[in-house]
């Protein structure tokens, strides 16, 4: 059939159930979904079928048709085996060129499941609304498989909830229509291999009223000051907003609670109804007032509890809370620290567990398990964002959960954190700035602390008070799915660019931390995730990511310790340790992963350089620590990790953290040393007395204003390598042919960590391609992205290439990845380079290799991943503003030479550390005698102090050099001009120059 079973007859459907399943009388016959005897193919959207899917490789289930004689219904079954790593599962969408199903008529969806009795959960989806089975709301629920055989599992749909954790179009209208459905899909266990079998979906059973009509309260928790009277708003709703067909009553009474009727509240009782008719959306009102006495007090709950007739009851009791108050902590005029100790005297061990957890937004739904667990923190991972994703909606969304945290008994507000690595980078319409990669090519530390001071601005206006950023990492290896998170390889130039900290945070002293422009930061990762070694990983498929980094005391100090005092000095309120392991040469102690190192956290970090802020882990990295659970929990917090990043298992973890310090394996001092610091932080911020969004600066996100910092950051970013004829800046004039895959790819530009975790290419926020820049710039230009378009008649083309998305060890080379131009890529350049003088853009996170093409490249161009503002590309490449970018890293000669960075005994590159040519800029005459003289000039700026000048003066002698060795770059040139550009900046002026003119003489 070409269709469902859905369009069967009535009198063949009757033929087709069992009398055994036959449901009352006055319910309408069960309509079959899937019978599994053949009448749907396996196939995808937009056809009808069933397909599998997972998150990698090995994920998606084995899917069969297969005979079975004790088959529930008909003769076959759909059976499958499964060995899950990520998550994997399979779906049955209808088709999409045909018209939505209705299910609305009945009660629920049942199946045949053949159980296994693994005890695992196996969560059932239904899609509702939107374009297609793909591009529809997602409504959870599970079922355990705790039995043998086949059982017919029943699933009103009133189980069915809103999915938080993931929406393909991040939801349409939060209601389960039923009048649009577009199928099903089963998510299978983690973590067992398995089999399962199952046999006839179909809908079931009458439906009621309450699937059509909600009771609702307008919040869950209703915080109010000692004396006074919250007002609770109970609402009645339907699907489609017809008035309800039969009555609706609510009885309600304050019950249970911390508070006591009588003396701290007057007890509320009684019945609200709805008449049948009443329209959809109607509200009445129930009042608790609250009573005064003269004693300070923790906050205390008075649920209201309510009892539902003829339509679906709030999923929760909502709750009334009366305000902590006249206590010590809450007082903001006492010092900080008064107000830390004051607190954490009064908590309980559950309650100090709860402030070192972080979970997902997605893990706690509508956040009661916030006030459940005491929960700390909640994160947004990388793509986990509200619906819609806008900033209003972010805000609504962390006032909702902080209302949640209003309800425990100290209202310790949440810190809510955000991985805004290169501007709010989850939210669309955001200002993206170029990855920090493109920021380290600046060489302009005053630039780096604008894009911060952006940053903080645009995610402090939605309700996130803290940013995981920046990556202070040193990069070793381009290899590295994560180097374009690095500023560079020199630990000198990652110091330098540090100012992003204040930008972030302002002052060094913390008092700026609690306006509403300003986010806490946090310095990533503790410490040498940039040094591990390619194929040292142990994590999936990943070569270099999460693996270890060999180096002796000196080389740890040196490299990967020095930008982390830097962030301390500049007062970073937070730091994360690293997945990776370390292993210093000579300790004994081999490989440890780097939440395990007590002696780098708890000895160097907190101890030595005096950090005095907290310690958050990263992503479920206790996981990776050796051991069982409660020895993966105590070995992160004894080791001086404060939170934890928990995201899908705070329950876990707050229930081994307290059994840990029970049993005296972890000591209480431990514990209070990491909630104080918490505490510290959430004081500074503010937080206490602001626990909720200012949203008045969110006029400013994406504003023109801020777009122009981006603009400039991604100009001055441009690293111009190579410019024979000067090709380079262009003229309005010029008939311009512009091919390329990057040339016009928002996605591509931006790279990963936008929008989503991995990124994507396509348009997924508001900006401007480098494309539409040089329109805007006024170029004469003709697109063409495969260079298919006939190219004769053009003065010069312009050909933009370069990386598609990735983050983390998914971008890592040999996961899939190399350094290589993609086929399109070269054909583009070597069509155009052919034809007409040519320029050559590289929008990439990290160098690629292009030396074979070299030849016939007029200039080349490493433009990083510069952000949302192509303009800011398109300034340079028009002469707007001059090129003045140097390269940040190392740029290869070919992978053999990797890893290859600035100080290496062997050092020929295809370019050196600091190299980039400038345009709208002539370069010094006079050869060595004028570089004497700028050595001279350079020693006595020096001694004065006079770091401006002296850095100018070195900027002189690297133009005057570079111009000598025009592209005839040898390791005799290469060495010293890399060498220079580290002594510049470590301030030793005289001594870079000294490097410039040996580089001089051996051109």
């Amino acid at each position: 059939m070409p269709r469902t079973a859905l369009l069967v007859s009535t009198a063949l459907l009757a033929a087709l159930v069992p009398l055994s399943a036959a449901s009352a009388a006055d319910d309408p016959a069960p309509t079959p979904v899937d019978r599994f005897e053949g009448e749907v193919p396996f196939a995808s959207q937009p056809a009808d079928g069933i397909f599998t899917w997972g998150g990698d490789s090995d994920d998606p289930p084995a899917l069969r048709f297969a005979d079975r004689a004790d088959a529930p219904e008909g003769a076959k079954v759909l059976a499958g085996t499964y060995d899950i790593s990520g998550y994997g599962g399979f779906s049955h969408d209808f088709a999409a060129t045909e018209p939505a199903h209705d299910w609305s008529a009945h009660k629920g969806i049942r199946f045949w499941w053949d159980g296994q009795d693994n005890g695992k959960k196996t969560a059932f989806e239904i899609k509702d609304g939107g374009a297609n089975g793909e591009a529809s709301e997602l409504w959870t629920t599970s079922f355990t498989d705790d039995f043998t055989g086949w059982k017919q599992i029943e699933i009103p749909f009133t189980d069915f909830v809103y999915r938080t954790d993931y929406q393909p179009v991040g939801g349409i209208d939060h209601v389960l229509g039923l009048t649009q459905m577009w199928g099903y899909a089963v998510t299978l266990p983690v973590g067992v291999q398995g089999q399962f079998a199952m046999d006839d979906v179909e809908l079931y059973g009458k439906a009621d009223q309450a699937l059509r009509a909600s009771v609702t309260t307008d919040a869950a928790v209703y915080p109010v000051q000692e004396g006074g009277t919250a007002t609770v708003k109970v609402t009645v709703a339907t699907t489609g907003s017809a008035p309800i067909d039969d009555p609706v009553t609510v009885a309600y009474t304050t019950q249970g609670g911390t508070a006591e009727a009588g003396k701290d509240y007057k007890a509320v009782s009684g019945t609200l109804t709805f008449p049948a008719g009443t329209a959809s959306g109607a509200t009445r009102t129930i009042e608790v007032p609250t009573l005064k006495d003269r004693s300070a007090e923790p906050a205390e709950t008075i649920p209201l509890k309510l009892s539902v007739s003829g339509a679906k009851a709030p999923a929760e009791t909502p709750q009334v809370v009366i305000d902590a108050h006249g206590l010590p902590y809450l007082d903001s005029k006492l010092p900080v620290k008064k107000r830390v100790a004051d607190l954490l005297s009064r908590m309980s061990l559950a309650e100090k567990a709860g402030q070192m957890t972080q979970a997902e937004r997605g893990a706690v739904g509508e956040g009661g398990d916030i006030a459940a667990y005491d929960l700390g923190s909640l994160l947004s991972g990388g793509g986990s964002t509200p619906t819609p994703n806008t900033a209003a909606a972010w805000a609504k969304m962390i006032d909702g959960f902080q209302l949640r945290a209003q309800a425990t008994r100290f209202q310790i507000p949440l810190i809510y954190g955000v991985d805004a690595v290169h501007g709010h980078n989850n939210l669309a319409g955001a200002t993206i700035m170029p990855h920090n990669i493109g920021v380290g090519a600046t060489r302009d530390p005053q630039l780096a602390e604008k894009t911060g001071a952006v940053t903080a601005a645009e995610v402090r206006a939605t309700g996130v008070p803290w940013d995981f950023a920046p990556c202070l990492c040193v990069s070793r290896d381009e290899r590295w799915g994560r180097s374009y998170e690095s500023f560079g390889e020199d630990p000198a130039l990652v110091k330098s660019m540090e100012t992003v900290i204040q930008g972030l945070q302002g002052r060094a002293d913390g008092r700026d931390l609690k306006d509403d422009d300003k986010v806490l930061a946090t310095a990533k990762h503790f410490v040498g995730d940039g040094g591990t070694a390619y194929g040292s990983s142990t994590t999936g498929s990943y070569t270099v990511d999460q693996g270890v980094t060999t180096v002796t005391r000196q080389q740890l100090e040196a490299i990967h310790l020095a930008p982390f005092q830097t962030a301390v000095d500049r007062g970073v309120g937070t730091v994360m340790p690293s997945y990776s392991s370390l292993d210093i040469v000579g300790d004994g102690q081999g490989p440890v992963k780097m939440h395990a190192r007590a002696d780098m956290i708890n000895g160097v970090l907190k101890d030595r350089m005096g950090f005095k802020g907290f310690v958050i882990s990263d992503w479920n990295a206790i996981d990776q620590l050796p051991g069982d659970y409660p020895a993966h929990v105590r070995t992160a917090v004894n080791a001086g990790v404060d939170m934890m990043m928990v995201p899908y298992s705070y329950q876990d973890f707050t229930a081994t953290l307290t059994a840990e310090v029970q049993a005296g394996r972890v000591s209480e001092k431990r514990v209070d040393d990491a909630v104080s610091r918490v505490l510290t932080q959430k004081f500074e911020l503010g937080l206490f007395e602001h626990p909720y969004a200012d949203t008045s600066g969110a006029s400013k996100i994406g504003s023109a204003a801020h777009r122009a910092v981006a603009r400039q950051a991604a100009a001055e970013s441009q690293v111009l390598l190579k410019n024979s004829g000067n090709v380079l800046p262009l003229r309005t004039s010029q008939k311009v042919y512009v091919a390329g895959s990057n040339a016009d790819d928002l996605g591509n530009q931006t790279g990963g960590w936008t929008i989503t975790w991995q990124g994507q290419s396509g348009t997924h926020t508001t900006g401007t391609t480098i494309l539409q820049g040089m329109r805007n710039a006024g170029g004469d230009v003709t697109y063409s992205k495969d260079a298919s378009a006939p190219t004769a008649g053009y003065d010069v083309g312009v050909v933009v290439v370069g990386e598609t998305p990735y983050a983390e060890g998914v971008g890592d080379v040999g996961n899939g990845n190399d350094l290589a131009l993609s086929a399109a890529d070269q054909a583009a350049v070597d069509k155009v380079c052919a034809a007409m003088k040519c320029a050559v853009l590289i929008v990439s996170g990290r160098p690629q290799l292009i030396g074979d093409r070299l030849g016939g490249i007029d200039a080349l161009v490493a433009s990083w991943l510069p952000g949302t503002e192509g303009d800011g590309v398109a300034d340079v490449l028009y002469g707007k503003r001059a090129f003045t970018g140097q390269l940040p890293v190392t740029w290869p000669k070919s992978e053999a030479q990797l890893p290859i960075n600035v100080g290496d005994a062997a050092y020929d590159p295809q370019y050196p550390y600091g190299w980039g040519l400038a345009t709208l800029t002539k370069a010094p005459k006079g050869g060595e005698a004028t570089l004497r003289k700028l050595g001279r000039a350079a020693r006595t700026a020096e001694r004065a102090g006079a770091a401006s000048a002296g850095r100018k003066l070195v900027g002189e002698a690297r133009l005057l050099v570079q111009a000598k060795v025009g592209q005839s770059i040898t390791a005799a040139v290469s060495k010293p001009f890399a060498d220079a550009d580290h002594l510049l900046l470590t301030g030793k002026y005289a001594a870079a120059v000294e490097k410039l003119t040996e580089a001089y003489r051996a051109a």
